[in-house]
């Protein structure tokens, strides 16, 4: 029944193609029929299903969790109030007087409120509502200006400390710790502030490089953008949130702060600033709340979804077939790593960033780590991958996304070629990374002396995740 377990995925991502259902109603109603037919064959004896519980209290046991209602809500209150619109007003204003000046104001929006929106999809829909009304406005072509919107709404899933990051970092913890005590290597298991570290450098690379872009893509603009009238009001509140997220994403992205202290920090500031203005009032107060609570509802459902399934998976032998699959990739750890990349980036025309966490890094990257050691550097690589993916022609999940909420979309030959440019320099990172792995490791020891102190890994630590991951097979259970 091994097999079976890689027929469950292939038919998780049908499902959510052709239904159009939400990803978590297609994991846990694949998953029960998955139970349904491992309970038939024999396979999977009824008693080992009572493990479920156990595993999802110990899910929830893990206090990184409360992050995600956090920055749900900070990216909600970043939405409903003026601060992306003083921080573009602003921006605009400084640059230079050129028409490539809406384009990099647009992307310095996105590498500032991407960390925040918890997702592609909500930054693509704020990104959409202050920066495209403006940069059509302002003579830039279409295309142009939804490759632009789409390469910003995926900064959030590679600079720190975006919610992507946290989720793949603690996912990523998970894995290194079944690897370390499979193979009894006495690396030191890596934790969130390791993997935010390591992906500062290319992420500022890459924001380099879409600045370059961006301003270099600006001369086809058929007019000068009007200089921004900015009040005062709107100038000191542009520096106040700047000085703010830049404390909230340095402090927690060098370990001066945690995720979820950070996370409470700035949506309580926010909140009360909204409050305060007579922004967040009657019903846009509500309508904000209800939508935390939904968004944040609809990612724990899927968080429970996507445990109930990999446990389903864990218990028909899917995992030990990977981990066979994995071990016989030829070659050393780079072309070994290439290969998973390759898989992750193919789930990506299908899942969303969350559900490749949830779902698919808890299967393949375990046994990676057992062949490659260097965790950090699985890490970057798993994240460059993931926003490349988004954005690869003609399914990428941005691209969809954006032509979706787009009032004129370009033609879509048009968009791909606006959008090369970004792709290219996209895949010479990954290229880059995957082939010097040094890049992940820089400042590393300077990062180690001023970072806030980690406690170590414990043994009960270990077991305690191992418990979460592992189910023990039917002949040592009936014993």
């Amino acid at each position: 029944m091994e097999w079976s377990g890689i027929a469950l995925l292939i038919l998780v991502g049908v499902g959510i193609i052709s239904t159009g259902q939400p990803a978590a109603f297609v994991l846990i109603a694949v998953a029960s029929l998955g139970a349904v037919l491992g309970l038939a064959s024999g396979t999977i004896p009824f008693s080992l299903l009572s493990a479920l519980p156990g595993r999802l209290i110990n899910l929830f046991d893990n206090d990184l969790l409360q992050a995600l209602p956090l920055y749900v809500t900070m990216g909600l209150l970043l939405g409903r109030l003026p601060v992306a619109d003083a921080l573009y007003r602003t921006s605009n204003a400084i640059l230079p007087k050129r028409a490539s000046a809406p384009l990099v104001s647009g992307m310095f929006l996105g590498a500032l409120l991407g960390p925040m929106n918890g997702s592609v999809g909500a930054s693509v829909l704020g990104l959409s509502r202050v920066v495209a009304p403006r940069l059509n406005a302002e003579g830039v072509p279409a295309a142009t200006r939804d490759a632009v919107i789409a390469v910003a709404s995926t900064l959030g899933v590679l600079v720190p400390p975006s919610l992507v990051l946290i989720l793949l970092s603690d996912a990523m913890l998970n894995a290194h710790t079944l690897a370390v005590t499979a193979t009894g290597r006495t690396d030191r298991v890596i934790n969130t502030q390791d993997i935010f570290h390591a992906a500062l450098l290319p992420a500022a690379i890459f924001l380099l490089l879409c600045f370059a872009l961006c301003w270099f893509a600006g001369r086809s603009a058929t007019k000068l953008p009007p200089r921004e009238k900015l009040t005062a009001k709107q100038g000191l509140l542009a520096g106040f949130a700047l000085v703010a997220l830049l404390v909230l994403l340095g402090g927690v992205a060098t370990g001066y702060f945690y995720a979820v202290e950070a996370a409470a920090m700035g949506a309580f500031t926010l909140l009360g600033a909204g409050l305060i203005s007579g922004k967040l009032r009657g019903a846009v107060l509500r309508e904000l709340l209800h939508d935390a609570i939904a968004i944040t509802g609809a990612l724990f459902s899927l968080l429970i979804a996507a445990t109930s399934f990999t446990l389903i998976l864990r218990l028909l032998g899917t995992d030990r077939l990977v981990d066979n699959l994995v071990a016989g990739i030829p070659g050393g750890d780079v072309l070994a790593t290439a290969v998973i990349l390759g898989v992750i980036g193919l789930c990506a025309f299908v899942l969303d960033a969350f559900e490749i966490i949830f779902v698919i890094v808890p299967i393949v990257i375990p046994p990676l780590l057992v062949r490659v050691a260097d965790a950090r550097w699985v890490a970057v690589l798993v994240l460059l991958t993931l926003q490349s993916s988004f954005l690869l022609p003609p399914f990428g999940y941005a691209l969809m996304m954006v032509r979706g909420v787009a009032k004129n979309p370009a033609p879509f030959r048009t968009f791909v070629r606006a959008l090369a440019p970004f792709l290219l320099a996209q895949w010479m990172l990954l290229i880059v990374v995957l082939l010097v792995p040094q890049l992940v490791h820089i400042g590393e020891n300077a990062a180690e002396s001023t970072r806030a102190p980690v406690t170590p890994v414990s043994n009960e630590e270990i077991n305690r995740r191992l418990r979460e991951m592992v189910v023990p097979p039917p002949d040592i259970e009936s014993k």
